[in-house]
């Protein structure tokens, strides 16, 4: 009682969807990959758990689906998000459940960036996807006031504009409910049948609103997966949308490089978040004291400003030397990519570069 629905392949609910297979599992809901029968076309149907409490997150989503949906009849750049087509209610043997459907997309970044190895996505793809990203977050910031609160690369889906490149991304689908994020398809590893300009076809949708929130109703203190959290959400001060800019700054990193930006491991006398912003000030300096001690939780893990409680060892590094050195980047190379991720991670939220700021950064825009 309270779990995830047990769905059967050729199970039929609704009297119209008929389930294929499983697309992925996550901590509240699993995603599963249907056939319209109706309509005659497949669709990506996710089913919510039926613990108590759920339901009121679900109807969240949906709002901030059809908020979405209504949006980007008056703007296009709301082709960028993943858009809902329905959502139903079941009453499933373990409990009351939340039902949405969407177009069937592709597989992950996260799962593209696992065939180019070590090296990173080629530079070109990398622009062109983080432009439809910054696209999709200036719409969802400014027309539908939303903050995604999770951009990371699993929630960046791949879309095939031709059927053909549709297919290819299709027969991979798998690849989601595994932990090795390989693409395999007929004839191996997906990103060696990409060419170069099949990868520059693909077009990238932000996915998964469920962690969302709206900018004048943030529902958590607690928001993003680990390594793409934001400051201010990691010392527990207000937030907004300036943290989906922190974010899309540890992608863009990660993606032109295969490398996160900031990985903290725990230790034995000290936390993941404790190492979490020893890092982020080895790489970005000091943090002002006006920041540190805005709220009293920052006293966690400061004793006095740029002091850490329980990490005294700081190795600073640079964002130009760490491509240089670790990735092979000319200098030139390295400094125009540090230009344009800096102003993304400013300390200060109200600094921060805005998402229509970064589309029109030199780097990016060349």
């Amino acid at each position: 009682t309270g779990g995830h629905h047990p769905m059967q392949e050729g199970e039929v609910f609704n009297t119209r969807y008929q389930v294929l297979h499983k697309l992925g599992c996550g901590t509240f809901a699993t995603v599963w990959l249907c056939q319209d029968m109706r309509r005659k076309k497949q669709v990506a149907v996710k089913v919510l758990k039926s613990r108590e409490g759920f339901a009121e997150t679900a109807q969240d989503e949906v709002a901030f689906l059809h908020c979405v949906s209504c949006m980007k009849k008056k703007d296009l750049a709301g082709e960028n998000i993943v858009h809902l087509l329905d959502d139903f209610r079941m009453i499933g043997e373990n409990g009351f459940h939340i039902l949405l459907w969407r177009v069937v997309l592709g597989p992950s970044i996260r799962c593209l960036m696992g065939n180019y190895t070590a090296q990173g996505l080629p530079l070109p793809f990398v622009k062109k996807s983080l432009q439809q990203v910054l696209a999709g977050l200036h719409f969802l910031h400014k027309c539908c006031r939303i903050i995604h609160a999770d951009i990371k690369p699993e929630n960046i889906l791949l879309y095939g504009c031709s059927k053909r490149l549709q297919r290819l991304l299709m027969d991979t689908l798998h690849c989601d409910q595994g932990t090795e994020a390989r693409l395999k398809g007929a004839g191996g590893d997906l990103g060696n049948q990409l060419e170069e300009s099949d990868l520059m076809s693909i077009e990238v949708k932000i996915a998964d609103l469920g962690s969302a929130c709206w900018t004048y109703k943030p529902f958590s203190k607690e928001i993003q997966t680990q390594p793409y959290r934001a400051l201010e959400v990691l010392l527990g001060l207000d937030y907004g949308t300036p943290a989906d800019i922190w974010s899309t700054a540890c992608l863009a990193f990660e993606m032109a490089t295969g490398e996160c930006l900031f990985d903290p491991q725990p230790g034995k006398y000290f936390s993941r978040d404790d190492d979490h912003v020893a890092r982020i000030i080895e790489l970005l300096g000091r943090i002002p004291p006006q920041i540190v001690f805005s709220w009293n939780k920052s006293t966690k893990f400061f004793s006095r400003p740029g002091a850490l409680l329980r990490l005294s060892r700081l190795f600073p590094r640079s964002l130009p030397g760490i491509l240089a050195d670790r990735h092979g980047w000319t200098p030139r190379e390295a400094a125009a990519f540090a230009a344009f991720l800096l102003p993304a991670l400013h300390y200060a939220p109200e600094r921060r570069a805005s998402a229509a700021q970064s589309l029109r950064h030199a780097w990016i825009a060349a």
